[in-house]
């Protein structure tokens, strides 16, 4: 896991002159940012926000999302990296991404540690940094809780379901 984490960090590295601006949505994401950052051998700042979802998908497409803590720095004229912890159906992603480039960054990318790019709702996503690719199985550890518990685990586990 931190060998992959690391190379993430070289591949970030190399494409930021400037400082970026690593955001990371709340609770998930906590752990990869704070070891991506440990291994990003360059300047740059760390941002949290917090999302929730509501209702399920709305008519006409859209997800039913709030923001529950906004940023405290502004992202204007900042290169901007979202940190994701998995990039499933990618609504969530694209409201924050929406609302983000509202905010005019000077650029705007993501990096996910977990990628299911087969349950994608939305396609036009800017997912520049892949850790793994992963099936559609739930995982624990390494931040991915089950009900708010086993996110203390040192690595990323398949939770089995239960024999029927």
């Amino acid at each position: 896991m931190l060998g992959r984490v690391t190379e993430l960090g070289g591949e970030i590295a190399r494409d930021y002159e400037a400082a970026p601006l690593l955001i990371a949505p709340l609770k998930a994401s906590f752990v990869f940012l704070a070891d991506l950052s440990r291994r990003l051998p360059i300047p740059h700042e760390l941002e949290f926000v917090e999302l929730a979802g509501y209702g399920g998908v709305r008519p006409g497409g859209h997800s039913g999302i709030r923001l529950l803590k906004d940023l405290d720095l502004s992202v204007a004229d900042r290169h901007v990296l979202i940190v994701e912890d998995v990039v499933d159906t990618g609504l969530t992603l694209n409201y924050l991404v929406k609302t983000l480039t509202l905010r005019r960054p000077a650029s705007l990318s993501v990096a996910t540690l977990l990628d299911r790019p087969y349950r994608r709702l939305v396609e036009d996503l800017p997912v520049r940094y892949v850790g793994f690719t992963i099936p559609d199985e739930l995982f624990i550890g390494y931040g991915f809780d089950l009900d708010e518990q086993l996110r203390n685990l040192p690595d990323i586990y398949y939770l089995r379901p239960p024999a029927a």
